[in-house]
């Protein structure tokens, strides 16, 4: 019992170091989210139209994740990458656009389908919104097709074992305090305030 007692400690100390940063960011990255103001975000953006691009219908026409990786091929002909948000098709004007994001840019590209042509608009953001980004992301919408980019795909385990490590915490942390019979008083009053 007292090496399980020396095991959970430890782990429970050095998880606690661990996740700590972490969860500073994550804080950080909720209070500009709520209060919606990022210092030093750029409003700058380029334009760049490309034409004659080959264009599959195969893109066009299927959905999720399948649209996703139709898109891909297209998307490196045009020199973007990263982590697709969604596809919005617009049906009358034969047009997909499609927004990618990746931590520090966002990117806007609009496929014309008719004229086989694109308009790529290039947002460069902060690091501040790169947090707030990070902190929505693996999010449940659009399940279907979120994590097809490397760092979404890194993010989401490293929140899902952070989510791990403070669900252990939290239960050696009780744990810890019943044993310890000298905490449990102060441990009982820092609770109920």
């Amino acid at each position: 019992m007292r090496r399980f007692y020396v095991v959970t400690k430890d782990l429970h100390l050095y998880f606690g170091l661990f996740i700590s940063p972490f969860v500073l960011l994550f804080a950080v990255s909720v209070f500009f989210l709520v209060h919606a103001w990022i210092p030093g975000i750029s409003r700058e953006t380029t334009v760049r139209a490309v034409e004659h691009i080959g264009l599959p219908d195969i893109a066009y026409t299927s959905t999720g994740g399948d649209q996703v990786e139709a898109l891909r091929p297209v998307l490196g002909k045009l020199g973007v990458s990263g982590e697709v948000n969604f596809v919005r098709r617009i049906p009358k004007e034969h047009r997909l656009i499609v927004p990618i994001l990746i931590p520090g840019r966002e990117t806007t590209v609009e496929l014309n389908f008719e004229t086989h042509a694109a308009v790529i608009t290039e947002h460069r953001t902060s690091t501040w919104d790169a947090l707030v980004h990070l902190h929505k992301m693996p999010g449940p919408h659009n399940a279907n097709i979120r994590g097809n980019s490397l760092y979404i795909r890194l993010w989401r385990w490293l929140a899902d074992s952070t989510v791990y490590f403070i669900v252990f915490i939290s239960i050696s942390g009780i744990y810890l305090w019943a044993v310890l019979r000298a905490e449990r008083r102060i441990g009982f009053i820092l609770m109920v305030l």
